[in-house]
Order: C-alpha cells, then sequence, then structure tokens
C-alpha cells in the first residue's frame, strides 16, 4: 500500500519506516530539511533500540524515503497519517496547531480519494475539527480516522510490529476496512483490530496512558506511607502483584513518571474533561502525587544532611532520560533533582547511556558530564540513581565504595536490595524501604 506520514519525529518515524519493513511503500514527510537530508544520510534524529537498521535497510531497497515536500506525498499516497506534535498548551491542553496546519495543507494537495489518520494523541473532536479544515480546500472524497499510537520509548519497534491491539476510529465501513487491511499483517498472532467510534478511538488514548499514570502515582504513595510506618514495599509491591485483579506492571515506586505520553496526556485528559463539565478528581489527584513525588529523593537527601545548604557536597548522578532505553529528557524526574540540588549550591557530576547530548538543553552550566559511570563517582559524597538503565542494576560495588567519600546511596528508582546494601557496608536511601 502507499503511505505518506507526515512528521519525523518519535511517532512519525517508527511508524513510518514499520510500514515500509512489512512491503509497503512509505514517504516520511518533514518541513527540517536538515532532519530530512540527515535521514536520507542514515543518521537518525532519536535514539531507539533497532530503528536505525531498519530506517537504513528500508530506504536502501526503496520502500521508505524522506522528503519535505508535502505535496509529493499526498498525491503519491492513499493513507495520509498526521503524526506531528501536541505540545501541551500554557493552560493543560494539547496544542493541535501543527495537526490542523497538516491538515489544511493535504487539503490543498488531495487529487483524489484519501484516508486521513490521525497518529498524533489528539483530544476527543479533534478529527471532526480536522475535517472541516479539509473540506474548506479539496472537493474531493476523504475518510478521516483515529488510530492511536500504544508504543513503550525503548520498546517502540517490537510495540509496532506485535501490538496487542490496534484501535480504528472511523465513521465509514470502506475506511475501516481499508484501515484493518493496512494492519493485518501486523496482527498474524490474532491480536485484535478494534473498530469503533472515532471519539471513542480518540478518549481510549487518553484513558490508557491515565489509568497507567494512576497505577505509578498509587503505588508511590504507598511507597511514601511504607517509609513513615516502617513497612517494606518491596514486600507490598509482590503481596499486590501476585493478585491477578492488580497484575504485576507498573507497580515500581520511584522518583515519578515522565516522558512525553503521561504528563502530557494526563493533562490534556483534565482539560477535555474541563471543557464537558465533567470533573474528574482522580485523575487531578494524580498530577498532583506525581509533581511531589519528583522531590521525594531530594527530600531524602536533606534529611540526610540535617541542613539545607549543600555547598562543597558533589553528587554522582547515574541515569538522566525519563526512563532507560531512550535519550527523551521530557518531563524527566532528574530535572528537579538536579536543579534543586544546584540551587543549593552542590556539584553535580552525572552519565546517562544515551541523554547526555539531549540533556544539555536542561542543564547548561549545571551539569559536569562524565564518560563512564565510575569517573562520576570520583570525589562524590555520594551516588543518585535516577534512572534504572540495565548497565547500572549490577555494579562493582567494591569499586564504587573506593571512589566515593563514604559508601553512600540514595536509589531513586530502587535497583538494590536495601538488606544487601547494608551488609556490604553502604549507607543506601530508597523509596519505600526506611
Amino acid at each position: 500500500m502507499k503511505i505518506c506520514v507526515v512528521g519525523t519525529g518519535y511517532v512519525g518515524l517508527v511508524a513510518g519506516t514499520c510500514f515500509a519493513e512489512y512491503g509497503n511503500e512509505v514517504i516520511c514527510i518533514d518541513k527540517d530539511e536538515k532532519k530530512i537530508k540527515d535521514l536520507q544520510n542514515g543518521v537518525i534524529p532519536i535514539y531507539e533500540p533497532g530503528l536505525t537498521e531498519l530506517v537504513k535497510r528500508n530506504f536502501q531497497e526503496g520502500r521508505l524515503q524522506f522528503t519535505t515536500s508535502l505535496k509529493e506525498g499526498v498525491e503519491k499516497s492513499e493513507f495520509v497519517f498526521i503524526a506531528v506534535g501536541t505540545p501541551t498548551s500554557d493552560d493543560g491542553s494539547a496544542d493541535l496547531r501543527f495537526v490542523f496546519g497538516v491538515a489544511e495543507e493535504v487539503g490543498k494537495a488531495m487529487n483524489g480519494y484519501k484516508i486521513i489518520v490521525d497518529k498524533s494523541t489528539v483530544p476527543v473532536g479533534t478529527a471532526d475539527q480536522v475535517k472541516a479544515i479539509v473540506s474548506k480546500h479539496t472537493s474531493h472524497p476523504f475518510d478521516v480516522v483515529s488510530n492511536p499510537e500504544f508504543l513503550k520509548e525503548g520498546a517502540a519497534i517490537e510495540d509496532f510490529m506485535r501490538p496487542e491491539r490496534v484501535v480504528i476510529g472511523a465513521e465509514t465501513e470502506k475506511a475501516a476496512k481499508k484501515m484493518s487491511e493496512l494492519y493485518s499483517p501486523f496482527v498474524l498472532n490474532g491480536n485484535p483490530i478494534l473498530t469503533m467510534s472515532i471519539r471513542s478511538a480518540e478518549l481510549t488514548k487518553y484513558a490508557c496512558n491515565a489509568f497507567l499514570a494512576t497505577k505509578i502515582s498509587f503505588v508511590n504513595e504507598i511507597a511514601n506511607l511504607c517509609d513513615a510506618v516502617g513497612a517494606n514495599f518491596e514486600d507490598v509491591r509482590k503481596g499486590m502483584g501476585t493478585d491477578s485483579r492488580i497484575g504485576r506492571q507498573f507497580l515500581y515506586a520511584g522518583i515519578g513518571y515522565g516522558g512525553s505520553c503521561f504528563p502530557k496526556d494526563v493533562r490534556a485528559l483534565l482539560r477535555t474533561a474541563e471543557q464537558f463539565n465533567s470533573k474528574m478528581s482522580i485523575i487531578q489527584s494524580v498530577e498532583d502525587v506525581n509533581e511531589k513525588q519528583k522531590t521525594r529523593l531530594t527530600d531524602k537527601i536533606l534529611e540526610y544532611y540535617k541542613n539545607e545548604d549543600l555547598k562543597g557536597k558533589t553528587f554522582g548522578v547515574w541515569g538522566l532520560a525519563f526512563k532507560p532505553g531512550t535519550d527523551d529528557m521530557r518531563e524527566a524526574p532528574s530535572i528537579p533533582v538536579i536543579y534543586e540540588l544546584h540551587k543549593r549550591g552542590a556539584k553535580v557530576q552525572a552519565f546517562d547511556p544515551a541523554a547526555m547530548e539531549t540533556s544539555k538543553y536542561y542543564f547548561d552550566g549545571k551539569v559536569e558530564y562524565k564518560k563512564d559511570p565510575y569517573s562520576t563517582l570520583e570525589g562524590a559524597d555520594a551516588l543518585l540513581l535516577l534512572t534504572e538503565w540495565r548497565e547500572f542494576r549490577e555494579p562493582d560495588f567494591d569499586r564504587i565504595k573506593k571512589l566515593l567519600k563514604r559508601p553512600l546511596v540514595f536509589d531513586g528508582r530502587n535497583q538494590y536490595k536495601p538488606n544487601y546494601m547494608r551488609e556490604i557496608g553502604f549507607e543506601y536511601f530508597s523509596i519505600g524501604n526506611r
């Protein structure tokens, strides 16, 4: 099938590449000429395991093209995927300027029937607005479809190639059938393609992300209570996770969620509820708890030093990205932690396997970057673990003790066993394990 994807950010590039991998002819479009030239030369603008190899192979074999010409992409394709950014506005709602701008350009470029697919995460009612915009600029027939993505950064290729489900919101049987045909090779394992109304599909993505964010904030509150009463959160987590009604996923305490989806989608869902006079008290609490949780580790550090003055202290930080497997720094919990340490006069030395470059936008002048995890600890008063990369899971603890001024660890991701850490001579502070 012939597909164009407008936007070569995280969603657009992964979707376009995976469609090409399954034999479709795909044109990826972006206004950024440098980004397009880089992609044509095999330079990938995002960090995602496995993506570089797929882009290079499909580009070399002619199934994947990159261009700045939206007109060319629309004219040569039947499916037009809109995968541009929907950043958070000042009031928390999704900023749809880029989506609507693309819709207008698509309408002007139409040369026959098209299926216009909202792949970006957009609020309920967006497809109606896209349809109205396109209609102003064309007399050609078209359908607008909602097809939200469910990709985990760090596992996006697997998620797209073998989705647990594909959600399609369509008004017409023709569009629903065409979309099902497009995705049928991706669900040969029997996982479902769910067709529903457009508004139901638009809301499904927000409902999923808000529910997962709720689980995270809930367990963080339970972990904080464990700290207060002297319980062990790891034991509580196991007790909860073995209940089949609850499940094990997203039951890990830490310093809050971040990234490009959960924070943005929770806020956008709250704004949608406001617009329709439907109060969502639980979701508002999820947002409030998460913001407080990001300071939890800093509170423990300040409590340990018994004062607010950290001048002369040096902290070695492992991990900056909001999660392992990505270089994404958006809403990363490391940001408020490092800002607070810097504000209080501390020196911060940091290492991250992927996010050193992207983090410079946030930490210019606030962080000294190191070449590996261990050099980060030279002369440091304590180790702070902020992102649970695999290479941090089983480090050389004897080496760590020799490098640190004192064997002191503040673990914001509960990577190590508290009893073991104390047995080998560390002062160890984590979330939910006093």
